[in-house]
């Protein structure tokens, strides 16, 4: 019996645009198909501009929290320019004192502070083979996550501590220093205690720990943290009270950070070793001292011409910090004076 072509089954090839995808953003990262397309900072589409879909933008800022560690405990601000301001008052509304029937003089008006935090633009430049882009088992959106987290919580960790303020955050480590206390000192300059000794802790480090923590004053102790190296910390764990009990306490849960005189400590690898003057420890509440404003996408290129068989990503993403409250931050200076 003959079989008519109706009855005929053929097997045709899929075609490539009939294919499953996971995400537009996938097919986009594996072949460079242009599903949807968004320009940024001069970016056009016909170039390969792309925007990071918001679930890989969330996995971005988890892995930064963990590993830029100011940024954990700072005050993070989207912002939608690279113009952002932010006011702060030096000082309350001046007030008096009256009889009922006394006259009511006109009393001062609160004095303000324009912060404007030094910005610039964070990139990372990972590659890929394209045979590797095209494995179906190479979960290819979590690979491009991680990289780029990893890059940018280098950069981020060395900018918030250090950072010079050209092209990129202003370190809470390069702002002036003074000895004097926050009524006499400038705004915009942070105050350091003395340990008594170049390149050490002086006689008791423990007091000089105690003396750190009452120079920030009580509103701001309120969720205040410790920064340090791990160096730094290996010293300090050493330090026990009279009695025999150590100062540092380990935390008593996976994920909960070790205290210090009852504040939680931070380890920051970018802060500097004990030495003649410098400043290796800070004390403060960071969500109210430093403030960090960044653009809320990361814009990616595509490129898979310049160093072929391998493919290329370009991502960026503008990110900006300085010291925004001089009085919430105190730094111990390992020094005489």
């Amino acid at each position: 019996m003959e079989k008519s072509m109706s009855d005929t089954v053929v097997a045709r090839p899929v075609l490539d645009g009939a294919r499953a995808r996971e995400s537009a953003f996938d097919g986009f990262v594996r072949s460079g198909a242009v599903i949807e397309t968004k320009a940024f900072a001069g970016a056009t589409g016909d170039q390969g501009g792309y925007a990071i879909p918001k679930e890989i933008d969330a996995q971005i800022d988890a892995v930064l929290k963990a590993a830029s560690p100011i940024r954990s405990i700072a005050n993070v601000v989207q912002v939608g320019s690279a113009g952002y301001r932010k006011l702060v008052t030096t000082g309350g509304t001046p007030s008096g004192w009256a009889a009922e029937t006394d006259v009511r003089p006109v009393t001062a008006t609160p004095t303000f502070v324009e912060i404007a935090p030094p910005m610039g633009e964070l990139y990372a430049n990972p590659s890929a083979s394209q045979a590797m882009l095209d494995d179906a088992l190479f979960d290819v959106e979590g690979w491009l996550a991680g990289e780029i987290a990893a890059e940018f919580a280098k950069a981020e960790g060395a900018a918030f501590v250090n950072g010079n303020g050209t092209n990129r955050p202003r370190g809470f480590l390069q702002s002036p220093t003074a000895a004097t206390g926050d009524a006499a000192r400038a705004f915009g300059t942070l105050q350091y205690v003395p340990t008594g000794a170049a390149a050490d802790f002086g006689g008791n480090g423990a007091e000089r720990l105690i003396d750190l923590v009452q120079a920030l004053r009580a509103p701001y102790r309120q969720g205040a943290t410790f920064v340090m190296n791990a160096t730094t910390a290996a010293r300090i764990r050493k330090f026990k009270t009279s009695d025999g009990q150590f100062l540092w306490q380990p935390g008593m849960a996976t994920g909960q950070p070790a205290t210090l005189l009852g504040y939680p400590v931070v380890e920051a690898e970018d802060m500097p070793d004990i030495a003649a003057g410098s400043h290796s420890i800070a004390f403060g509440n960071f969500r109210l001292g430093y403030l960090i404003a960044e653009r809320a996408e990361t814009s990616v290129l595509r490129d898979p011409y310049s160093n072929k068989p391998f493919v290329t990503f370009y991502a960026t993403k503008r990110v900006g910090g300085c010291v925004s409250n001089s009085e919430a931050i105190k730094l111990m200076r390992f020094a005489v004076s």
